[in-house]
C-alpha cells in the first residue's frame, strides 16, 4: 500500500504511505516502523481430572508479565498524581456554541474552525449545557429520516431542541459528564470509561460570581498522548502484543464498501453504537474509515438530502490535512503504539493481516481501558 518513490507524502518521516487519486488515502503502518515482538514464554499446564475441586494454580509471572505490571502500575501511578488541567498545552483556544443558535450554523462554525465538538453554553442561566458532538447531528439526521415532513422544522432547530430530538428518538441525552480541571486525571479517564465518553468537558466554578466556567475540553486521544509523552520510561514496558493481550474488536464489525451510501453508513453506526466504519473492497480488503465526523461536511447547508450520495464521494470532502489510516497487525506491541500515538494524531487503528485485509479495529478507548483496569481486581463501577 505505500509508494517508496513519493517519500514527501508520509504523514511520518521514513514511513511513505501511498497517495492514491480521489478517496482511497494514505494508510501509517506502524509494524513497518516499530519493535520486533519480543519472545514470550508458554506455560505448561499438568493434567487435572473434572473432579478436582482446587482451583488451578496460575502460572508462575515471566520477566514479559513482571514488566507489564510495573508499566501499567507506574503509568496509573503518574496519572493520579496530574491533574486534567496538566494536560492542557501552554496556547489554546476554546470555542463554545450558544444554546441559542441555529444547528446548521453550528455545522458551519465547526468547520470553518476545523473543529469536531464544542461545549455549549446557557445564557440564560450562565451554566454548562453539555457537549456538542457529532452523535448529536447523526440524532439529526435520524429525527429528519423518520420525520421527513418537518424538513422546514429541521431547518429552524436550535441546540437547545436537541432535548426534544432525544426524546423523540427515545436516544441517551446530550453529554453532560464534566470534571473540575484540578481533580486527578485518573478520575477523569476512569469518568470517560464509566460514560462512554470520548472527550470531558473541564469545568471549573467561581466561588465570588457562584457561576460555572468551562477551561477546556480533553480528549482521549490527548490523554494517551500526554501519557506517551510523559511516561516513555514506562510505556517502553508495555511489550506484549496485541493479540497476547486481546486488545480490540474482532467480532460483528460493521463496513461498508466506497459505493455504500452515507445513509447505510450511519444507520450502522446508530445500530451498532459505534463511531467508525471501516471501507473495504469485494476482497475484503480495508480501503478506509467513514467516521462519525464526516457526517458533518455532508449536512454542511442544511443538504440532508444528498445523504443518499456514496461512501466514496463523501470521503473526497475532508480536509487536504488528513493523515489517512493507522493500521497494525495482531503481533504489533503496545509500547508500539504507544510510540505511534506520541508521534502521530491517532484516533483508532485497524487490525489487518499480510494482505492488508481487516481483522478488527483498536480504539483508544480500548487502549485506554486496558491501561487503567488491567490487572484490578474491580470492574469499573458507576459513581453514587
Amino acid at each position: 500500500m505505500t509508494d517508496p518513490a513519493n517519500p514527501s507524502d508520509s504523514p511520518l518521516p521514513g514511513i511513505p504511505p501511498a497517495r492514491q487519486p480521489g478517496h482511497e488515502l494514505p494508510f501509517v503502518q506502524p509494524s513497518t516502523y516499530l519493535h520486533l515482538r519480543a519472545p514470550t514464554a508458554t506455560a505448561t499446564f499438568g493434567n487435572s481430572g473434572p473432579f478436582h475441586t482446587a482451583p488451578a494454580e496460575k502460572p508462575p509471572m515471566t520477566p514479559l508479565d513482571r514488566d507489564q505490571v510495573q508499566g501499567l502500575t507506574a503509568i496509573r501511578e503518574f496519572l493520579k498524581v496530574r491533574t486534567s488541567y496538566d494536560v492542557l498545552p501552554l496556547s489554546f483556544r476554546l470555542i463554545m456554541l450558544d444554546n441559542d443558535l441555529l444547528i446548521r450554523t453550528c455545522v458551519n462554525i465547526l468547520m470553518q474552525n476545523s473543529i469536531v465538538s464544542a461545549p455549549l453554553w446557557d445564557s440564560k442561566t450562565s451554566t454548562f449545557a453539555g457537549l456538542l458532538t457529532s452523535t448529536d447531528f447523526i440524532n439529526v439526521i435520524q429525527y429528519y429520516l423518520q420525520f421527513p415532513e418537518k424538513l422546514e422544522e429541521v431547518e429552524k432547530f436550535r441546540l437547545s431542541s436537541l432535548r426534544d430530538i432525544e426524546k423523540a428518538l427515545g436516544v441517551a441525552p446530550l453529554e453532560t459528564v464534566s470534571v473540575h480541571p484540578n481533580r486527578p486525571l485518573y478520575e477523569a479517564c476512569r469518568r470517560m470509561l464509566q460514560t462512554r465518553a470520548r472527550r470531558i468537558p473541564l469545568v471549573d466554578f467561581d466561588d465570588e460570581t457562584g457561576r460555572e466556567t468551562v477551561v477546556s475540553v480533553i480528549t482521549q486521544y490527548r490523554i494517551l498522548k500526554f501519557i506517551a509523552v510523559n511516561n516513555e520510561k514506562n510505556t517502553t514496558l508495555l511489550r506484549k502484543t496485541v493479540r497476547d493481550i486481546n486488545l480490540g474488536t474482532y467480532k460483528d464489525i460493521a463496513t461498508a464498501t466506497m459505493g455504500s451510501s452515507v445513509l447505510d453508513v450511519i444507520q450502522l453506526m446508530v445500530q451498532y453504537n459505534i463511531s467508525a466504519v471501516p471501507i473495504l473492497d469485494r476482497q475484503g480488503h480495508v480501503m478506509n474509515v467513514f467516521e462519525a465526523v464526516d457526517v458533518i461536511p455532508c449536512i454542511k447547508g442544511g443538504a440532508y438530502d444528498e445523504l443518499s450520495e456514496t461512501v466514496g464521494d463523501a470521503l473526497c470532502r475532508r480536509s487536504d490535512d488528513f493523515q489517512g489510516i493507522y493500521t497494525c497487525t495482531e503481533e504489533d506491541r503496545l509500547d508500539s503504539i504507544f510510540d505511534t500515538v506520541r508521534k502521530s494524531r491517532v484516533h483508532r487503528l485497524i487490525v489487518v493481516d499480510d494482505d492488508n485485509k481487516l481483522q478488527g479495529i483498536i480504539s483508544l478507548s480500548d487502549i485506554l481501558k486496558y491501561v487503567l483496569i488491567y490487572g484490578e481486581a474491580e470492574h469499573l463501577e458507576p459513581e453514587a
